[in-house]
């Protein structure tokens, strides 16, 4: 297999190419990522050049997408910008990314009949009650909260659309929270944990209790993989790991590991339009393509996020100044 990944050096990206280059050593894969703040090529070192290509471009450039597509057998579409602060001061770049971006990725799939899998996320659906026993599935209407989620929500829509209109090859995921290595210390568990390696409070927004259904990057990845290779095409599987906890219980966890008294910490203003509660029913991709979370125990994957970031120092402190005036200004 030739795999196109877009947005291949972030986060979830990064993590999938490496659990990728594992899990499949037959497959080439070239990564397409603009290299925006949030996206670092050393994400991706230690891959052999024979299996693995680098080309920094733009999802929204149409020459670039349309070589990149031509070359391939099927795409994997990470690429887009995912943090809600930033999507709530500065929409622009979430408007052009997400949405015009992954249009350009339809039409070059269209154009040279590829297979598609679009990456997406649970906020497309809103947010749910504290202690409701519901949970989003396949069938939650959307209801975005942010430009960040109102944008990925009209990604899923344009792909959807594709599929109907010009019977392309693809599936879509709605993943819950993400979390582990190489993931941007502007974002929450990151945060956290790399204000403590510097001996400050790390910040809760408001009361904490909101509540999120995280998942441990390397098992969302192994789902990913799975729906590429087994999903069927037009379909739209959740990824969940049952892992619901408040902000508060994950802060006071990561304190708790880190040898840190439970209360050693600050509260903040909270965001605009929080969203209370996110909670993903995975029945579908668990029941028709077989697969299960290897990270159910969130206590071992937190602690695994804690140690790679105690030991990559080199890293994350490039970002971290910078992002926490960022946070200053706005008070958080």
């Amino acid at each position: 297999m030739r795999l196109l990944v877009t947005g291949g050096a972030g986060f979830i990206g990064s993590n999938f190419v490496h659990y990728l280059y594992k899990e499949r050593p037959d497959w080439h894969i070239t990564v397409l990522d603009k290299l925006t703040y949030a996206g670092d090529e050393k994400n991706l070192a230690g891959l052999d050049a024979s299996r693995f290509k680098f080309i920094k471009g733009d999802i929204c450039d149409e020459a670039t997408v349309d070589k990149a597509i031509a070359s391939c057998e099927a795409v994997v579409h990470f690429a887009a910008e995912t943090h809600v602060d930033n999507s709530l001061h500065g929409p622009d770049p979430f408007v052009y990314t997400n949405v015009v971006g992954t249009y350009q990725i339809l039409e070059a799939v269209r154009k040279y009949d590829k297979r598609l899998h679009h990456v997406s996320t649970d906020e497309v659906y809103g947010d749910l009650q504290p202690g409701s026993p519901e949970k989003f599935s396949e069938e939650t209407p959307y209801n975005p909260s942010s430009p960040y989620s109102a944008t990925k929500a009209a990604s899923d829509l344009l792909v959807r659309a594709w599929i109907r209109s010009y019977n392309i090859k693809a599936t879509i995921s709605n993943c819950s929270n993400n979390y582990g290595p190489y993931q941007h210390v502007e974002k929450f568990i990151p945060r956290a944990i790399t204000n403590v390696l510097e001996g400050q409070k790390p910040k809760l927004y408001g009361k904490g209790a909101n509540i999120r259904d995280w998942i441990y990057t390397q098992d969302h990845s192994s789902a990913v993989l799975m729906i590429l290779e087994k999903g069927k095409i037009g379909e739209t599987y959740m990824i969940g790991a049952n892992g619901e906890k408040t902000n508060q219980e994950v802060l006071e966890m990561i304190l708790e590991l880190m040898g840190k008294p439970k209360d050693w910490y600050e509260h903040v203003a909270d965001r605009p339009g929080h969203d209370l509660r996110y909670a993903i029913d995975a029945t579908k991709i668990r029941s028709e393509l077989g697969w299960t979370p290897t990270y159910t125990d969130f206590k071992r994957g937190l602690s695994e996020t804690i140690e790679w970031y105690k030991n990559n120092r080199e890293w994350w402190q490039p970002q971290k100044a910078a992002t926490e005036e960022k946070y200053k200004k706005l008070g958080r």
